[in-house]
Order: structure tokens, then C-alpha cells, then sequence
């Protein structure tokens, strides 16, 4: 099986439990946080008149927020699977919403059609990311940014440190007898896939600013503790080891 279909067949099962998780966040102040950080960093003006595109959007998470914030919204997944829950997330919003299966890595939409460009959790998921970034750029208008929220995802799984600071995270999780996110899931297949996609090996963001910067975009910044802004106490012990940064890049 190639890479990209065990991905789609991963992402395929995990749909419904994802979902949930997106479920809690839309029903807890998580909402608020995020719709907050997103404004703050969109391009400024009338929403309705602002084009984003919600790349690898899952359960539709982002592209909700977005879409009740006003924006005009384009939500795309490789997943058939998670497009449906998307757009049962969405309720009313989902006419509101324009869906489409389709892979991050290869775009279907002309050049300089959107004025924002946002992901979450995607990238260290990809078997050629810098090729997603180069789409993700290539679809922005000139003056246009990407936003992209991630972290070094199971990058414990070949780094001895963190590997520790990983363990400490589930101890940490069990005692205070919370969920643990990463045991909650098909763990081993996770795991498959994320010793063969190549940036769970890369220590980030410098790879990010790197590849930006190589793809010729000079106005590339970094947020290391955008997840203070964000993450709520569970998603703070489970993930300590693995802090979310935010990556920005103008056109």
C-alpha cells in the first residue's frame, strides 16, 4: 500500500473519534480561543469579502469558526470520510462552506485565488510538505499570508529525549486522570505512518522557515507559544513535550 493511502485509510477510521474531539472543542471556550487567534492574524476589512482556504480541515473545525466569523470559506480534505463529518459539524453553517476532497500536496485552484491560506495538524502528516507549501503559496494572492499551526508530532519516536519528556506526558496524563490523547487512538498504526512521512524525523520550525525561505518567500515568521493561546489544560499535559508553534508566510 502506498504511503498516501495508508494516511487516507488512517484518517478514514480515526473520522467519527476525531469528530468528537472537534465536537468538545466547538462546545467549550476552546471555540472562542481559536475564532480569536484566527481574527487576530486574517487579513483585516469585511469578512464576507475575504477568501480563506481551510487546508486538510478534518472535521471542519477551522472552516466553522471561520465561516461564522463571516469569512468566505473553502474547506478541503483528502478524506471523503472526514468531509462528511465536516459538514454535520457545520450544521447550518455547511451551505455556508464550500467542501472539497481534494490533497493538500496538489491543489486544485488556480493561482492567487484566496487571501488566507490556514491549516492545523497537517503538515508533519504529509509525504511531501514542502511540496504542500509550495501549493499553499501558489493559491494566495499577492499580498496574501498562510497560517500554519503544528508541531514536531512523534518526533519522540527518534529522539531519545524526547522520548522521555513523551513518557512524562503520559505519566503526568494518568495522574491527573485525564484523557490521554495518543493512547486513545490506534496508536501502532499512527506510528507506521509517522516513522515513513519524513518531518516526524525533523526537528521544527526551523524546516518550515528553511523551506519557505528556499521556495523564494522572504516574509516568513514563527509563534513558539502560540499553544499558550490556544491549548486548553488537557491538551497542556498531554502535550507538553510537543509545544504547538504557529508558522506565517506573506506572499
Amino acid at each position: 500500500m502506498e504511503l498516501i493511502d495508508k494516511i487516507e485509510a488512517y484518517w478514514t477510521g480515526r473520522a467519527e473519534g476525531y469528530s468528537e474531539v472537534n465536537q468538545g472543542e466547538l462546545a467549550t471556550n476552546q471555540r472562542q480561543k481559536w475564532t480569536e487567534n484566527l481574527k487576530k492574524h486574517l487579513p483585516k476589512g469585511e469578512p464576507e469579502k475575504i477568501k480563506v482556504l481551510d487546508v486538510g480541515t478534518g472535521p471542519g473545525f477551522f472552516a466553522i469558526l471561520l465561516a461564522e466569523a463571516g469569512y468566505q470559506v473553502t474547506a478541503v480534505d483528502y478524506t471523503e470520510e472526514m468531509l462528511r463529518e465536516a459538514r454535520k459539524n457545520a450544521g447550518e453553517l455547511a451551505e455556508q462552506i464550500t467542501w472539497k476532497q481534494m490533497d493538500a500536496q496538489k491543489l486544485d485552484f488556480k493561482d492567487g485565488t484566496f487571501e488566507a491560506v490556514v491549516s492545523r495538524n497537517l503538515t508533519w502528516n504529509l509525504e511531501k510538505p514542502e511540496k504542500a507549501y509550495e501549493e499553499w503559496m501558489r493559491v494566495l494572492k499577492p499580498g496574501g499570508k498562510m497560517f500554519n499551526y503544528d508541531a514536531n508530532w512523534y518526533h519522540h519516536l527518534f529522539d531519545k529525549e524526547k522520548r522521555k519528556e513523551y513518557e512524562e506526558d503520559r505519566k503526568r496524563v494518568e495522574n491527573l486522570q485525564m484523557e490521554d490523547h495518543y493512547t486513545c487512538t490506534d496508536i501502532d498504526a499512527m506510528e507506521e505512518i509517522a516513522r515513513e512521512v519524513p518531518l516526524s524525523q525533523i526537528a521544527r520550525p526551523k524546516w518550515d522557515l528553511e523551506t519557505l525561505k528556499a521556495l523564494g518567500y522572504e516574509k516568513n515568521a514563527v509563534e513558539e507559544n502560540v499553544w499558550k493561546e490556544v491549548w486548553s489544560q488537557e491538551e497542556r499535559a498531554n502535550y507538553q513535550s510537543t509545544p504547538m508553534f504557529l508558522i506565517i508566510s506573506e506572499k
